[in-house]
Formats: structure tokens, sequence, C-alpha cells
């Protein structure tokens, strides 16, 4: 009977809180092998999070340059570590709450840089709808984290949606590796914008349908 009753309350579970799980156990798997190996260095869960950052400025920089194709091998690495850094942290039991606030808000600078770096590719290839395309990208990739922290703040369940951080890092990387295809990058941070958005609008209503009682 206990499965059972564990069976119906996960199928009475929201698809997108499923999601969010199902991105964590995912994350979780993925990422052991490598955070069991780093805990046996010694190396701490912050330190994992300024590299993040550096990478993230190399890969803006790379962008910048005109290097797109390695600069998405450095985007992805980047993530990957930003990855690390939380799982190690409850491995090791090195968990803090300044530790996420640091973490949280390196992610947006290394994002905002790597647009940045997209932003000034535009600009030198006198392309307007890449201008334009990289500021709805980057409004709402900021909106989505924005939501989430705002949200949890409040006390409301916050990590809802169908595009987060993990997708944002896959899809720009892709568009970067394949930047030498016509409108390969473009199509992707076209991509990243409309799903960004899209997610705004379902973290603005699931905190909507959590507090309308209020």
């Amino acid at each position: 009977m206990e499965g059972n009753s564990v069976s119906i309350t996960s199928r009475k579970q929201p698809f997108k809180s499923r999601l969010a799980e199902a991105r964590k156990v995912a994350a979780h798997r993925l990422s052991q092998p490598l955070v069991q190996l780093l805990a046996r260095t010694g190396v701490t869960p912050n330190a994992l999070t300024w590299f993040s950052l550096l990478l993230a400025f190399g890969a803006a920089t790379l962008i910048a340059l005109g290097q797109p194709f390695a600069a998405g091998f450095v985007v992805l690495i980047s993530g990957l570590f930003d990855m690390l850094d939380g799982a190690l942290a409850r491995l090791t039991g090195k968990s803090t709450r300044f530790g996420a606030i640091l973490d949280s808000t390196l992610d947006r600078l290394g994002e905002v840089a790597i647009f940045l770096g997209l932003l000034i590719l535009f600009v030198r290839d006198f392309s307007t709808p890449g201008i334009l395309i990289v500021g709805f990208a980057l409004s709402g990739a900021l909106l989505v984290s924005y939501l989430r922290a705002r949200a949890e703040a409040a006390g409301l369940i916050g990590e809802v949606g169908l595009f987060t951080r993990t997708e944002r890092v896959i899809i720009l990387s892709l568009g970067l590796l394949l930047s030498s295809i016509d409108y390969a990058l473009i199509t992707s941070l076209g991509i990243i914008a409309f799903l960004s958005y899209l997610t705004v609008i379902q973290r603005l209503l699931h905190a909507w349908r959590q507090t309308k009682e209020d």
C-alpha cells in the first residue's frame, strides 16, 4: 500500500515539478564520479565557482575575438564546473548560505560576460538582428533566475519551468560549436530568448497559483 501511495503522489506532482526533479537526478548521476574525485583533492566548492567564472570570462573573450567554435567548448566546461561546485559542497558537508549566494552571483556575472562577448561579435559584424536577439536572450535569462530567487524569498516554489541555466548552456554551446553554419548561432540565441521568456511566464503563473488565495 505504501508503494502505491508513493506512486500516486508522484503522478499527482505537477509536470514542471517532476521536470525539475528529473534534472536534479540526471545532474547527480552525471556529476558523482567527478565530484568524488574532486573531494579527494581537497579543492573547495568556492574554488570551483571562481574557476567556472574565469572560464566564462575566457569564453567571452574568445567570442569577442571571433573564435566562437573554441568558445563553445569553454562554455561547456564552465557549465560543468558550475554544476560540480554545489554537488561538491553537499558531498563534503561544506554547503553554506554564502556559498549559494556567491554561486548565483558569479553565475549571473559569467552569463552577462558571455552575452557581452556575443554583443561585441555582432556589433563587429554589423548584425542588427544579432544585437537585438542577444538583448532578448540576456534579459530572458536574467529574468528566469530573478523570478526563482524572488519566489523563493517569498516562501514559494520557484524552481519550475522548461528552460533553466543548464539548458541555456547546452543550447548556447551548440550554437557556438556550429557557428560556421549560416544562422546557427543566431538561431540558438533565438531559442534561448524564446524559451527563457516562456519559462518566465511559467514561473509567474506558478507563483500566482501559489498566492491567489492570499
